[in-house]
């Protein structure tokens, strides 16, 4: 199979689809890839390294669209990408679709076969393609946080972990997944006070098991969320419904009674977000105000930290782009059933129940799509 891997164009996007080593195995297992020139140098990811891997650097974007067979990416396809992808085609990255319907439109018309990251499943229930970045995340929205609370970026002037006879400062994290669990465990490394809701019991309970006294934990309520928000100094949305929208928990009223220069990190922006108030913001323009409340509502959080986050990326995705290249699509979604779930858009179809609901297109369930 020809693999395309072209530069990322989101705006401060570093990231790219395949690391070099990503690349020396496929090319091992007998499969051809080519990259788009300097995709990868703003993370030291050189030409020549490519290059000694195996792959061939193509200039253009256009040349690779319409060369390879699937398209390894990182972040969801821009429309122009959108526009350049052809029938049959495979899409392999993150997409996000349920709160963009542009690109599932665009995508429905391309005739692709796009297979979203974030909805592929593992045997422990898990989303093993989205944890890596989940983890990113999370650890990056207490670092962004604690430096919106500094006055110069409007926030409150507050430092996350005090100091000796000055109060740390209030973290709570709305949800206890993977994002979740990071960003807990950045802000208590940091001497706040960290207390996260969720809504499993089980959860709430091995959380307590892991960290004791340190980290409180509170099942998640209207009510609870509501007294923790208004109290809190620093709030993480870390909820997740996969592949749907995200529920809005925070809404403009409870911004009314928070602290003016309070920071909302907004980490369920790629499904929408979970407050109220929420927009996607960019790593250039990161940040805005509403209510007197500092939101940080970057929409590829982990872009932040491109080097780290490639590698990781590529760790988790080259096992099921090898399967993909090895056995073609078909073949690879009816031996694994994991990566059946990651199948979004097929030839026209929707093929994510919740991202059908969400946009009002009718369902095709993944199986019967490749069973034609």
């Amino acid at each position: 199979m020809l693999i395309g891997v072209p530069k990322e164009i989101k705006n401060h996007e570093y990231r790219i689809g395949m690391t070099p080593a990503g690349v020396r195995e496929l090319v091992a297992a007998g499969h051809e890839v080519i990259v788009q020139r300097d995709g990868g140098t703003a993370i030291g990811l050189t030409n020549e390294q490519y290059e000694a891997a195996g792959a061939k650097i193509i200039d253009t974007a256009e040349e690779i669209f319409a060369a390879a067979d699937m398209i390894v990416k990182v972040k969801e396809p821009q429309p122009n990408e959108c526009r350049m992808l052809r029938p049959g085609q495979i899409l392999f990255t993150y997409l996000h679709l349920a709160p963009d319907p542009e690109q599932t439109k665009l995508l429905v018309e391309s005739d692709a076969v796009a297979i979203a990251y974030e909805t592929v499943t593992d045997a422990n229930r898990g989303l093993p393609l989205l944890a890596p970045m989940s983890e990113v995340a999370g650890r990056m929205a207490i670092q962004a946080g604690a430096h919106c609370l500094e006055k110069a970026q409007a926030g409150l002037g507050t430092l996350l972990g005090g100091v000796p006879g000055v109060a740390p400062a209030k973290v709570v994290v709305i949800g206890g997944g993977v994002v979740g669990v990071n960003a807990a465990r950045m802000a208590m490394g940091m001497g706040a006070d960290v207390t996260i809701l969720d809504r499993s019991l089980p959860r709430l309970k091995e959380l307590d098991a892991l960290y004791g006294p340190q980290l409180k934990t509170l099942y998640s309520s209207a009510e609870s969320v509501e007294q923790e928000v208004v109290a809190a100094d620093l709030v993480v949305g870390a909820v997740l419904i996969p592949g749907a929208a995200a529920p809005k928990l925070v809404t403009r009223d409870m911004l009314k009674k928070m602290k003016d220069g309070a920071v909302l990190v907004d980490v369920a922006i790629d499904q929408g977000g979970c407050f109220e108030t929420s927009r996607a913001t960019t790593h250039q323009e990161p940040t805005y105000i509403e209510e007197g409340v500092v939101h940080y509502c970057v929409a590829n959080m982990p872009g932040g930290v491109a080097r780290t986050s490639t590698f990781a990326l590529t760790n988790a995705t080259l096992p099921f782009a090898l399967a993909l290249a090895n056995k073609g699509y078909k073949q690879a979604l009816r031996d694994d059933a994991h990566l059946l779930n990651g199948l979004n858009v097929h030839r026209g179809t929707i093929n994510y129940e919740a991202v059908a609901q969400d946009l009002g297109y009718d369902y095709v369930p993944a199986a019967d799509a490749i069973a034609s």
